[in-house]
């Protein structure tokens, strides 16, 4: 196990230090020395002590997980957290737990990943013009961060979507606290929310426009891919694959088919 039971850092560490970063690889080094929240802080590092039977030879990665993907990527897709046993386990968000195993089996059907199974960092695996994050970089009890978790780690996810800025064309928002979690970090970055304020729903769609004009952002919103929504079919295979496929589109990616199995990444995407 990583962890060193270090103290925890003070509440405005991330507010603090996302700003100083000046590329994507230093954002996500400062992103995984993150200690701002003592009850997440205390729960991975818990989780990777005790750790699972499958898991018992493991060493656990036990530290806040980055983001996943190019830093120029038209189209994003923001989740929830990592999971304990999942991207606090191996280092890279949505891999080695059901929620990834949906996502990126999707993604590889139709098209945006390079192999459709995430089990490890070094496995391989590599999205297509798709940049992968959370709003809550830590993995937290029972898969619910507080409010104020995620909005101490809101500073991260502002200065991750920074220097997309200049090819994100998409954000795909998996399940409802992305998107409550999102629409303040775009507002903030100067995009114009629809009045009513936009709702999340499975297949929402929102056009973000910015004063001046240039290019709008859509927003896509979905239900997100956790073992419950799978199990008891509130989301399907297919309206995943949809969603994702509708977000491709926006973005301007290649077109995507739900059934093609890519034995080669797909021509580049407009830049």
């Amino acid at each position: 196990m990583r962890s060193s039971r270090q103290a925890t850092q003070k509440p405005d560490f991330p507010a603090r230090t996302a700003p100083r970063t000046g590329s994507r690889c230093e954002l996500d080094a400062a992103i995984a020395t993150c200690r701002a929240c003592p009850r997440l802080v205390a729960w991975w590092e818990e989780a990777a002590r005790v750790k699972r039977r499958a898991f018992r030879d493991w060493e656990y990665w036990a530290r806040p997980v980055p983001g996943f993907g190019p830093a120029d990527a038209p189209l994003a897709i923001v989740g929830l957290a990592p999971a304990a046993h999942g991207g606090n386990r191996t280092g890279r968000i949505f891999t080695g737990d059901p929620s990834g195993d949906a996502l990126y089996a999707a993604l590889y059907d139709i098209g945006l990943a390079s192999q459709p199974t995430a089990t490890h960092r070094g496995d391989g695996l590599e999205p297509y013009g798709v940049r992968i994050t959370v709003p809550v970089h830590c993995a937290p009890p029972d898969n619910r961060p507080t409010t104020g978790e995620r909005d101490t780690c809101r500073p991260w996810l502002a200065h991750e979507l920074e220097p997309l800025r200049p090819s994100l064309r998409t954000i795909v928002v998996l399940g409802a606290f992305a998107w409550q979690a999102l629409l303040p970090v775009l507002a903030e970055a100067g995009w114009q929310m629809p009045r009513p304020r936009p709702v999340f729903g499975h297949g929402a769609e929102t056009l973000l426009t910015r004063p001046g004009g240039g290019r709008p952002l859509h927003l896509v919103g979905g239900y997100h891919p956790s073992r419950r929504n799978m199990s008891t079919r509130t989301l399907t295979p297919a309206m995943l694959r949809d969603v994702l496929r509708r977000g491709a589109e926006a973005a301007g990616l290649p077109p995507p088919h739900a059934t093609t199995r890519r034995s080669h990444p797909p021509r580049p995407f407009p830049r």
